[in-house]
């Protein structure tokens, strides 16, 4: 395995489920004039349940990375109880320059089908993709992805900590309005969807980047789309198109690499939230801190080194590349001891000099403060001395070599 260091430095049709996979049911033409090539432009990775909406039609606001032609939708309830019954879905693009607006851009709205249908029910632990429309998506570009569910259908498989002002309607099958007015309620988090790809004239790949709320965006400007891994998308769409990737942003705020925290293990969701996903070539590993500062507390550097290793051996049977991202300070923070700071000190060292990943993008020495190493620096910190700001998650991304992505 050849070490990159970065720089400072992932009716008609039947439709099949798998248990964390997908089915890929969508209604293809029967001729094209250009070879189609589907990557993942979105992600929103299962972090637990929350109560149902019955009755309700629910908004998600989710934004791409890449653009193409053509769209599919993941929808899950990997982590229901009950079997979830959609009353009816619709894509649409989001009306523009209006992040926080219900409304959908005239013109755009698409309803998704499920094997030709247009309900579907989904069984417990189970994802599905829906069939794939025709719809001019750009890239950096907002999607309103809108279901309802017209019964109460368990707890909800949702994305708790979205950072994107999402929509309800209360009451009635809105799905299909263009007009968002009678989405009169908003939450902060993603319902039921998970993922989203799209049709490219270009052989595109895709990037994974899993992680915690470091990845997740916990600190960063909400409804912005100032996460590290969306100023990666931004440094991606600057390159020519053959070059341009995908980015999916499987952070989960509270997550952990070796216990079930928010959501499970990075372990256990590894084939959910990343093998199966469309045209991954590389993975951006960035769990540990959570390990590590969390009760129980992980005192043994070599019990990460073991699941890193796992990961990468995974996503090795996968054709898949990896890039392990060492663990930023937390010093200041409510969770920090110095016995803490030592077990971060030698994952880091495991992660720089172990040989466990492919490359790796020591995102430690980006935002460490030189004279408080166990600190970070003041301007990247939002107050609370663990996450960042958006100045801090973009010298993340900034750092990193887009090289090691392309190779």
């Amino acid at each position: 395995m050849v070490r990159q260091t970065l720089v400072a430095v992932a009716g008609a049709l039947t439709l099949t489920l798998m248990g964390t996979g997908v089915a890929h049911g969508g209604r293809e033409p029967l001729a094209r004039t250009a070879p189609a090539h589907w990557t993942g432009t979105w992600e929103g990775s299962a972090s637990g349940t929350a109560a149902a909406l019955p009755g309700a039609s629910i908004r998600n606001v989710v934004h791409t990375s890449v653009g193409g032609t053509a769209v599919r939708v993941r929808i899950s309830n990997r982590l229901g109880t009950l079997p979830l019954a959609l009353g009816g879905a619709t894509l649409a693009r989001q009306v523009r320059n209006a992040p926080k607006s219900p409304d959908a851009l005239p013109g755009t709205m698409r309803t998704l089908t499920f094997g030709g249908r247009k309900k579907v029910t989904v069984p417990v632990g189970r994802d599905v993709v829906s069939d794939s429309v025709t719809l001019g998506v750009p890239a950096a570009a907002n999607l309103l992805v809108t279901v309802h569910t017209p019964g109460d259908s368990g707890p909800a498989t949702y994305h708790r900590d979205a950072l994107q002002t999402n929509f309800v309607a209360p009451k009635g099958n809105r799905v299909a309005d263009v007009r968002g007015t009678a989405f009169t309620a908003t939450t902060r988090s993603w319902y039921y969807v998970t993922g989203v790809d799209v049709r490219r004239a270009e052989a595109t790949r895709s990037v994974v980047a899993l992680g915690d709320s470091l990845t997740d965006g916990s600190g960063s400007t909400p409804s912005a789309n100032r996460r590290w891994p969306d100023r990666l998308a931004e440094r991606l769409r600057a390159l020519p198109a053959r070059r341009q990737q995908g980015v999916l942003n499987a952070g989960v705020a509270g997550n952990r690499l070796l216990l079930e925290g928010r959501g499970p293990s990075a372990l256990a969701r590894l084939d959910a939230d990343v093998l199966s996903r469309t045209g991954v070539r590389t993975l951006i590993v960035m769990e540990g801190i959570n390990d590590i500062k969390s009760a129980p507390n992980q005192t043994d550097p070599a019990a990460l080194g073991a699941a890193y290793r796992e990961i990468v051996r995974r996503a090795h049977a996968r054709g898949i590349r990896v890039v392990g991202a060492t663990l930023t300070p937390f010093g200041g923070y409510g969770g920090y001891t110095d016995r803490r700071e030592r077990v971060r000190q030698e994952v880091n060292r495991l992660i720089r000099s172990g040989g466990l990943f492919d490359a790796v993008a020591d995102f430690d020495a980006v935002v460490r403060d030189p004279s408080r190493p166990n600190r970070m620096l003041a301007a990247y910190d939002p107050g609370d001395h663990l996450h960042f700001n958006d100045a801090g998650m973009r010298a993340l991304a900034d750092s990193i070599d887009l090289r090691v992505l392309e190779g």
